[in-house]
């Protein structure tokens, strides 16, 4: 053989090697940012209980997305409501349970590896599990409310939650009837980052800041990373996020 060939094959070889081991990294970074996006904020199981038990509400899992309906007299109104990133859809149960036991429906999506921004799934896929449902509106936790913002645009769509979030679409020309509920101690949705977008909501939406509540706030799944300590307890935000949305339902009614 020519020793001029060896130099070739050794850099050959060499090549192979190397783009073994990309390869073999870029797998490993996939299983980990896998095994990270499944890993979930538990929603505390007290807050649950109390859902269980409220026959004005039945909750039940429909594969994509947890149903909560009536067990009473439903006011027509339906909402589809994304999670936070990397947070348990039934962790909103409880923010919901008086919504949904004075007559309104809720369906809490499951979103694609628990990130909002990986799911592309349609608002009909959710409207499904309503068919009653006369009166649409789309809501959202954090990186779930940027979610709902993009939802939104389905023209079937009557009204727009944000708890603890904001919108990167400009919704500022519609006619949707807007609600943000922010935390003045919200270290993730800062006030300031609240303000910031202000100018992408309609003039007529409604600005709830709930003094001494934090990111945390909106659902029941217990402290999160980056987040700042509440200055108020969690039964005390509860109410003030409940009576805020209480209120934006009935002007969707």
């Amino acid at each position: 053989m020519s020793t001029d060939a060896r130099p070739g094959r050794a850099r050959r070889h060499r090549a192979l090697r190397i783009g073994t081991w990309v390869l073999a990294a870029l797998l490993v970074l996939v299983l980990v940012f896998l095994v990270w996006a499944h890993i979930v904020l538990q929603g505390t199981r007290s807050a649950a209980l109390t859902v269980w038990r409220d026959d004005r509400v039945s909750v039940r899992d429909a594969g994509d997305a947890v149903v909560m309906t009536p067990t009473g007299t439903a006011d027509g109104v339906s909402i589809v409501f994304v999670p936070g990133a990397k947070v348990d859809p039934y962790a909103y149960m409880a923010t919901f349970r008086q919504v949904v036991g004075d007559g309104t429906t809720v369906v809490i999506t499951k979103p694609t590896l628990n990130l909002a921004f990986f799911d592309t799934r349609p608002l009909s896929r959710f409207a499904a599990h309503a068919p009653d449902g006369l009166t649409w509106a789309v809501g959202g936790h954090s990186l779930g409310g940027v979610r709902a913002c993009q939802l939104a645009e389905d023209r079937d769509v009557a009204g727009v939650l944000l708890l603890g979030s904001y919108c990167a679409d400009d919704l500022s020309d519609s006619d949707l009837d807007v609600l943000s509920v922010s935390g003045s101690r919200d270290g993730l949705s800062t006030p300031e980052k609240v303000a910031a977008a202000r100018d992408e909501l309609p003039a007529s939406a409604t600005m709830t800041e709930v003094t001494g509540a934090n990111h945390a706030a909106f659902g029941a799944y217990g402290a999160q990373p980056g987040d700042l300590p509440a200055t108020v307890s969690r039964r005390e935000s509860g109410r003030a996020v409940t009576a805020a949305v209480e209120s934006w339902v009935r002007d969707l009614r």
